[in-house]
């Protein structure tokens, strides 16, 4: 026996209101996915941040953010950041070493106060 056409009309919304459904799960455990990941990923890199930092514990929240500021607000710092920074073609590719000081144009701060 065949379905009627009514019957067969309600069995396909049926259908689809299933696959909303999974679709609106799929959508929150990516969110959620996401979300786990950037989190892991700001632990990870506030603890190596921790790493460099001597007595980390003795500094404000805005005292970091003033120094990380200093620091990476340099041209020494965007040309080692753009040179580590994997190209938009190919993601997997690893990082390149950092610039060291003797490959930079810019003069280390002994040199600069020499220099004055």
């Amino acid at each position: 026996m065949s379905k009627t056409k009514v019957e067969r009309i309600a069995s396909v919304e049926d259908r689809i209101k299933q696959l909303e459904n999974q679709r609106r799960q799929l959508i929150q455990k990516h969110k959620a996915d996401e979300r786990k990941a950037r989190t892991r990923r700001l632990i990870q890199r506030g603890a190596i941040l921790e790493g460099f930092i001597p007595d980390p514990a003795d500094y404000t929240e805005e005292q970091i953010q003033a120094f990380l500021k200093e620091i990476l607000d340099t041209d020494y710092a965007r040309k080692v950041l753009r040179r580590m920074k994997p190209s938009q073609k190919d993601e997997t590719s690893s990082a390149k070493p950092p610039v060291t000081q003797q490959d930079s144009d810019t003069p280390s701060p002994a040199k600069r106060a020499n220099a004055q």
